[in-house]
């Protein structure tokens, strides 16, 4: 069973991020990790490759510092790692992203692919479905059970209010949602291994593509401008006994915040 997941490194949950002078690009603290619903996918990747045996490949795009994401991976017990090496293509629309880890996955035999639902910087969910449809393999998304065996998967997907069951043959492409695993806390034995390994590189030219194809007005999608979320309104203190209290807080809410 030969597995590849498609791996992105993303800011740092509790990186500061602003919105640079123009309005159309943002200014990130240097902290970075693996995007969480990705870490699912590999840890499933994992156990799947406990259960039959074979290799897990992981597979991302990104500038030189994306190796640390690879080698996090190595840590945690996949084969294999390679770097799609290209900040442009890398920040640009999700097409060029899919694009590229397309072609590199042309080059590449495999049963099962994996990835995180969505990238938690940009949220749009597109990519692994956009590779999908490039290499013509079926889809499952929001995976939260998945089961492989004689040449096909039985998927559990979570809908809102209800979950589906489907039984799609492979290859496809599957994308992990929360709640599908618990991923493990790499040994301090792969982390050594990890940071000794060379991880391959390609550049986008090696795939077949160009440059200009990742240029700004090149890209399907058009960033018009970030916008700051609305600042949270200050807390509110409603002094005296608590039945009182509670009754004032009924009142703002109906009278004045009219939520009720």
């Amino acid at each position: 069973m030969n597995i590849i997941v498609l791996v992105k490194q993303v800011p740092d949950p509790e990186a500061l991020v602003e919105i640079g002078g123009s309005g159309k690009d943002l200014n990130i603290e240097p902290k970075f990790a693996v995007n969480l619903f990705d870490e699912f996918a590999l840890e499933e990747a994992l156990r799947i490759k406990e259960r039959h045996g074979g290799k897990v490949k992981v597979l991302s795009l990104g500038g030189p510092k994306a190796v640390e994401a690879l080698r996090t991976a190595i840590a945690m017990g996949a084969d294999e790692a390679m770097l799609i090496e290209d900040e442009a293509y890398a920040a640009r629309d999700g097409y060029s992203t899919a694009l590229a880890l397309f072609k590199a996955l042309e080059k590449e035999t495999f049963d099962v692919v994996l990835a995180g639902r969505q990238a938690i910087d940009a949220d749009r969910g597109e990519v692994p479905q956009m590779v999908a449809q490039f290499l013509g393999l079926p889809h499952v998304g929001v995976v939260v059970k998945l089961d492989v065996s004689d040449g096909k998967a039985v998927v559990e997907s979570s809908l809102e209010g209800a979950k589906e069951v489907v039984e799609v043959a492979l290859p496809a492409v599957f994308t992990a949602q929360k709640g599908l695993n618990e991923p493990r806390v790499p040994l301090i034995t792969g982390v050594m291994k990890a940071m000794k390994v060379q991880i391959p590189k390609v550049a986008v030219e090696d795939l077949g593509l160009t440059k200009d194809m990742a240029a700004p007005e090149n890209s399907k999608t058009k960033i018009v401008r970030y916008l700051p979320p609305k600042k949270r309104p200050a807390v509110q203190l409603i002094p005296g006994e608590p039945r009182e209290a509670a009754a004032e807080a009924v009142r703002i809410l109906v009278d004045v915040e009219r939520v009720i």
